[in-house]
Order: C-alpha cells, then structure tokens, then sequence
C-alpha cells in the first residue's frame, strides 16, 4: 500500500476530525486528504490567530479553506497573557501547544468529532519538539507521521495533487525567532514580522529574522547569500531594520535552516 493510500486508509477510519490548519504546506494537504477520504460534514479545519500569527499566513489559510471548500473556524488565542510563554523558556512550545490543543479538543467535544489532527511529519520527530508532549496529553493523532509522510513526501503529494501551497515556503510561529530565555512581547513579534516582509519582498524565497535583543540575525536560503554582496542592496536592507528598531544588522552565513536556535541544546 502506498503512502497516499496508507494515509487515507487512516483518515477514513477516524470519523470526524477537527484538523488544526495554518494554512501552511503540511496541514494543507492533510486538510486536502481529510477531505478527499471523508464526508464534508465530517471535516472542520479550525486556525488559530494570535501575535504570534501573521497576517500573511491568515490571508493564506482562509484563501485555501475557501478554495478546497470546507468548513473554516478561525479562534482567537493569546498566549502573550500566559508568563509561561512569554518568558521564553526552552519548552516554550509546550505552553503555546497546550493552549491551542486545550481549545482545540474543547471544539471536538462539543461538536461530536472524534479527533483532533495536526500535521507533524516524520522531519518534526527529528528536531527538539516540546509541544510533542501537548500532543500526547489531548490526544492529538499525527496522520501525516502515521502514514510516514516527510515533508519532501508532502511537497511532492501536493505537486500531484495541483494545490497552490506545494511551493510555499517553511513557515513558523514568529516565537521561534527568539533565542531561549529572551521575553516575548508584541512589540517584538510585529517587528520582526515587519522585517521578514520586508526582506520577502525584495525577492527572498525564505527569510527568518532571528531577534538577539536590539540584533537582527538574517537567515535566507544560501543561494540568496550572494544578494547581499551588493552595497545597495544591504544598505536597503539594513536602513528598513534599523527604522523598525533594530541596532546592529547581520546576516548568517550558514543560510536558512530550521531549528537553529535550538543548535544551542545540542
């Protein structure tokens, strides 16, 4: 049996699911799968918005559960009122995980689903995952993981499966550019979403901001490295961070990858 068969083998067998959706490359296709091997009635792709959710990745969600046409419920969370979280503590994950599945599963009950999904892949099990442990409290199943799909198994589903989210870039809660132990606030989280969009627009496939206090350390992938060889260009760069607040501006030479504030763990 293949992956795709395997997988909506899974999903029939599950009854009705609420699917966790950011609207983002994997839980895209996991929405598209669950809709394929259930009855609509039966799948609610519910997103959820905080601070720590861009404005960009919402437009995205609501444009894709509009176009596959299924059930679309947009909740409102807040871990910023959660010290917990802000405090930005090494299992900050947990917290933020915890607070989404808790109203997530709160949505199955009351509405007679039978499972909370999100979309992990075999990749996750490979990086430092807190929010793991969040998922095994509420119960949360991994079809993706279940079915052994890894992202490049997903990307290249989504090919197959024409859906416009096959060629998007990773993407992250913006809590993730904070080094361990340095707070979280709002104002923080709007500028480094301002400095990403920023970048993103002046022709980067894939960007991280990562904030060290009053630094910007600029993650892009490495063949967009040489971009930055011209003068003009970080001058543009560097005077949009620097009116947004940054200090110092600098660009890490090993390129984009995910995970690499957890590099300090290892």
């Amino acid at each position: 049996m293949g992956k795709l068969e395997k997988l909506k083998k899974a999903l029939t067998g599950m009854g009705r699911v609420v699917v966790a959706f950011s609207g983002g490359v994997d839980s895209s296709f996991l929405l598209k799968a669950a809709k394929d091997a259930l009855p609509e009635e039966n799948v609610l792709a519910v997103t959820a918005v905080s601070e720590t959710y861009t404005r960009t990745e919402l437009r995205q969600a609501k444009r894709f559960a509009k176009d596959l046409g299924v059930r679309h419920k947009i909740i409102h969370t807040n871990e910023l009122k959660d010290k917990n979280f802000t405090k930005n503590p090494v299992n900050r994950c947990y917290y933020c995980k915890k607070e989404l599945f808790k109203r997530l599963n709160r949505i199955k009950e009351e509405n007679g689903f039978s499972y909370v999904l999100d979309a992990s892949n075999t990749d996750d099990i490979k990086d430092y995952r807190p929010g793991s442990k969040a998922k095994k409290e509420f119960r949360v199943r991994s079809p993706l993981i279940e079915a052994d799909f890894s992202k490049d198994d997903i990307r290249k589903f989504s090919r197959k499966l024409k859906l416009k989210t096959s060629g998007l870039p990773s993407m992250a809660c913006l809590a993730s550019r904070f080094p361990y132990g340095e707070e979280i606030n709002k104002g923080a989280l709007r500028k480094i979403e301002a400095a990403e969009d920023f970048i993103k627009r002046q022709g980067m496939s894939q960007v991280r901001v990562r904030c060290h206090s009053n630094i910007a350390r600029i993650e892009v992938e490495k063949e967009d490295i040489k971009k930055f060889v011209s003068k003009k260009f970080c001058d543009k760069i560097t005077g949009r961070l620097k009116q947004l607040g940054f200090k110092y501006i600098a660009l890490d030479l090993e390129g984009y990858r995910t995970g690499s504030l957890n590099e300090v763990l290892k």
